[in-house]
């Protein structure tokens, strides 16, 4: 027998009260019974982005809550400015690229964060710029950027958009929409929402609303004002993903019951411990600096594949994380805590990755990282 354990960056596990909440018959989205449905959403969502601002639910991947993000609110040939530092980053820059606007990209090292007074910068020397694109959690590097900080310098340019992907971050990172001038943030509900993948949420401000007024990119699934008029009905604007959403319910009554500082100090717990028993094995940290709550990118040691460890974590011990992507390909592991996780989910997976470890050839103290784990998670 072997038993599976999801310690991925998305999708994540499920609750057991979220999957038996979707297990009840369908019921159909047209009808009164699904009204109270959504709108117990679409405040949970609000409670959850921190923000007054309409939350979209849309029936789709995060990347499709990005490209709405891109066709709904700009003009083709309008420049903006991407955060490029890792693979969503590029992901950013092609879906604006799709959509014929030009973009300039401030392109940081992998493992590093964007310092707010390069984009300053930026917004001082070209004032045309009409958006600036960031991950708030950049899922294939490990690191966080300085979301607040970035809010701070777009805030004072009042024609440039501040747009978030924060599918990664939101639940394990303390993002404050409103109050950090936010202007578009995109969620997923495979990562910190603790569902299957499936819905993608925007939060739009009045800010984007007036831009979206004078945007002629074409649209037809991912049309937002559509959307926005069918949310003050209990409505989407097609099919809604009945199922999911009623999940969605589920998963943020379990977070509301735990408040958000506590959800925030969990992961914060959970990640510093995962670090510090990663280090305590001798290996490094992908990320230099800011390190995401979220998701810990573990340097893989000299003449070990990283893709050999993912491989060899799922095939023999049942445990799935993540390998390197692109240029980070065998070079790093990465291992989540994220969503439905807590302390046995981190002492699993470091112990597992001892184990693999020693099993490659690479000179490692069974315990020494599990013992370091359990050390923090103890206090």
């Amino acid at each position: 027998m072997l038993k599976r354990y999801l310690l991925a960056p998305g999708p994540t596990p499920v609750p057991p009260e979220v999957l038996l909440s979707m297990a009840i018959p369908i019921i159909h989205h047209r009808s009164p019974d699904f009204l109270p449905v959504l709108d117990s959403a679409k405040k949970g969502l609000q409670w959850l982005f921190q923000t007054k601002n309409d939350v979209l639910i849309l029936a789709s991947t995060g990347t499709g809550g990005m490209v709405g993000a891109v066709n709904n609110f700009f003009n083709p040939g309008e420049k903006v400015l991407v955060i490029n530092g890792g693979k969503f980053g590029e992901r950013w820059t092609k879906i604006a690229q799709a959509y014929g606007l030009k973009v300039e990209e401030i392109v940081v090292e992998w493992g590093y964060s964007i310092k707010p007074d390069m984009v300053e910068a930026a917004l001082k020397k070209d004032p045309e710029i009409k958006a600036v694109f960031v991950q708030a959690t950049e899922t294939s590097t490990g690191v966080y950027h300085d979301i607040e900080g970035l809010g701070k310098v777009i805030k004072n340019h009042p024609d440039t958009l501040f747009v978030v992907d924060a599918i990664s971050a939101l639940v394990a990172q303390d993002i404050r929409t409103d109050e950090w001038n936010i202007d578009i943030m995109v969620g997923g509900s495979q990562k910190g929402l603790m569902l299957p993948p499936g819905l993608a949420f925007v939060s739009i401000s009045d800010k984007a609303w007036k831009k979206n007024e004078t945007s002629k990119m074409p649209r037809f699934y991912f049309n937002f004002k559509k959307e926005r008029e069918n949310l003050a009905k209990n409505q989407t604007n097609f099919t809604s993903a009945v199922t999911l959403i009623i999940g969605l319910n589920e998963a943020i009554k379990i977070l509301q019951k735990e408040g958000l500082e506590n959800v925030f100090k969990r992961h914060a717990r959970l990640a510093n411990a995962t670090r510090e028993a990663v280090k305590a094995l001798g290996l490094g940290i992908y990320s230099k600096e800011s390190p995401s709550n979220s998701v810990t990118a573990i340097e893989m040691p000299e003449g070990i594949d990283g893709q050999l460890v993912y491989k060899t974590l799922r095939e023999k011990y049942g445990i799935t994380g993540a390998g390197g992507q692109d240029r980070a390909k065998g070079k790093i592991f990465r291992l989540a805590h994220l969503g439905y996780a807590d302390t046995f989910d981190i002492i699993t997976g470091i112990a597992a990755l001892e184990m693999v470890l020693k099993q490659l050839g690479h000179p490692v103290k069974l315990g020494t990282g599990v013992a370091k784990a359990q050390e923090l998670l103890m206090q």
